[in-house]
């Protein structure tokens, strides 16, 4: 434990300076402008395109089993996304910045569906196919294809690593850790030992198993937990819009218990942009690492985007207001008390008596367990393109679990502040990027608009009508099918 507080005192001030110029600074604004900007140039897609995240999900992987299937994509993405961000992280921003910080978390999730749609549609059209012929790709990938830039692709990969592969597992275990002490007074030790046991035999399955085990695994824990926050909301339903009144007049400052109008708005929108990033992950160019990975069907890099725009919609839009609500409808909140754990467990035993915070404690468990398995799925991704190689996925692998016994230890600020400051690392080189390759993907969305309004219900992308990306794309991905003109039948 010493040494654990000797690394925490060591990392405590770089960590703080970063944080305050990435978000004090550029992140708080960058993020929401660029999500605005893609929302206002593709048509505010995460709008009009609805109906296509939802019907493009039924579908299998075709015709091309390179990749994994568009389910299996969101599920993995959402395995990442719904985790303590959607528990813990709520309840801090309620806790630092008042019942504000959630309608800035909605507002970054609105815009972030473009964001996302952007990102992973740019990820699917960079993508190749690794030595075992399997899809690989994301942002380091467009980075160095698309912007032929792959000094910027490797500075990329390295931030992903160490804020997925390595601080965000510490973040998951810690809050574990936290929720299961508090419910049945489990040691620590106990709880590093159960959860490395648990996730190292799907960690070493590689991508494919992660996959597969988030299929089964996420659809159940999120649909389980919005059906008893739905019950929660319908036994107080007068009460709710009361509070989703409070919700927005926090966020303009005009219900703050300190601070005045600026002040509260301040404190409200930079915990709810903080927060919200941290949860649906929209811009970081985490999710296009899996999004790149699948089969998407339709056979077009817009379908693909899609699907993880509405991954954000899943997280956010529905996770995090079903938690934010259970808090608000339970009275346990105290603005100025930051301790997220503890403050969602208290509001579940308002809401469901004893076994309120062992019902918490077991869903935070599943939440973060199956982040852990989703963040090393995208730095697996980061380590092929560094080309580290077996030796290099082995380090990884050791070093995630390793993250994760220390993560059951250590202090909620420092990993907290840590995983903010990696995120924001990541997020400033990938916005860059997305936002200099802007004319791929909006030409991608009109080629996908334009043949869905022929009435193609299964667009394909054809290479041939993007000549001007040459050999950046793998054109034989992005081959559309011939097809062949009927011949007469012979008199």
């Amino acid at each position: 434990m010493d040494l654990v507080q000797l690394i925490e005192n060591a990392l405590t001030p770089v960590v703080s300076a970063v944080n305050g110029m990435l978000w004090n600074y550029v992140l708080v604004g960058v993020l929401p402008l660029v999500g605005l900007w893609f929302s206002a140039s593709l048509g505010f897609i995460q709008v009009r395109r609805f109906p296509k995240m939802l019907s493009n999900l039924l579908r299998g992987t075709g015709d091309d089993a390179a990749g994994i299937s568009p389910l299996q994509s969101l599920c993995t993405s959402l395995a990442s996304r719904v985790g303590t961000g959607n528990l813990v992280g709520v309840a801090i921003a309620l806790g630092v910045g008042g019942p504000g910080a959630i309608f800035w978390m909605w507002l970054v999730a609105f815009f972030g569906m473009a964001t996302a749609y952007t990102e992973s549609a740019l990820a699917q059209l960079y993508k190749r196919r690794d030595a075992a012929g399997q899809y690989r790709g994301g942002p380091a990938f467009y980075m160095a294809y698309g912007l032929r830039a792959p000094w910027l692709g490797a500075i990329f990969s390295v931030c992903l690593i160490l804020a997925f592969g390595l601080v965000f597992s510490a973040v998951q275990a810690n809050s574990i850790s936290d929720a299961v002490t508090g419910a049945w007074g489990v040691d620590p030790a106990w709880t590093a030992g159960i959860l490395i046991a648990l996730a190292a035999p799907v960690i070493f399955g590689g991508l494919r198993r992660v996959a597969r085990v988030a299929e089964l695994v996420v659809p159940a824990m999120a649909i389980g937990y919005l059906l008893l926050a739905g019950w929660v909301v319908l036994t107080h339903i007068t009460e709710v819009p009361a509070m989703l009144a409070l919700i927005v007049r926090s966020a303009f400052g005009l219900d703050q218990a300190a601070g005045g109008v600026l002040g509260g708005l301040a404190v409200a929108l930079l915990n709810g942009v903080k927060r919200g990033l941290f949860s649906n992950e929209a811009g970081m160019g985490s999710a296009p690492n899996i999004a790149a990975s699948a089969t998407p069907v339709p056979h077009h890099p817009a379908s693909q985007g899609l699907i993880q725009a509405f991954g954000v919609c899943v997280d956010t839009l529905l996770v995090c207001t079903a938690t934010a609500l259970m808090i608000l409808l339970s009275g346990a909140l105290h603005v100025g008390e930051g301790d997220g754990a503890v403050l969602t467990q208290q509001a579940m035993a308002v809401h469901f008596g004893g076994w309120g915070p062992t019902f918490i404690a077991v869903a935070l468990s599943l939440f973060a367990l199956t982040s852990i398995l989703g963040n090393y799925a995208y730095a697996e991704n980061a380590m092929l393109y560094l080309r580290g190689g077996r030796v290099g996925l082995l380090l990884l692998r050791l070093g995630s679990l390793a993250m994760v016994a220390w993560g059951a230890f250590a202090k909620l600020d420092i990993v907290w502040d840590t995983a903010d400051a990696a995120m924001g690392l990541m997020a400033v080189v990938n916005l860059v990027a997305i936002v200099l390759l802007s004319r791929v993907a909006i030409k991608l969305t009109r080629d996908y608009d334009c043949k869905i309004r022929a009435g193609d219900a299964s667009p394909r992308l054809d290479a041939a009508d993007f000549p001007e990306l040459g050999d950046t794309i793998d054109r034989s991905i992005w081959t559309a099918k011939k097809t062949v003109a009927p011949q007469p039948r012979p008199d």
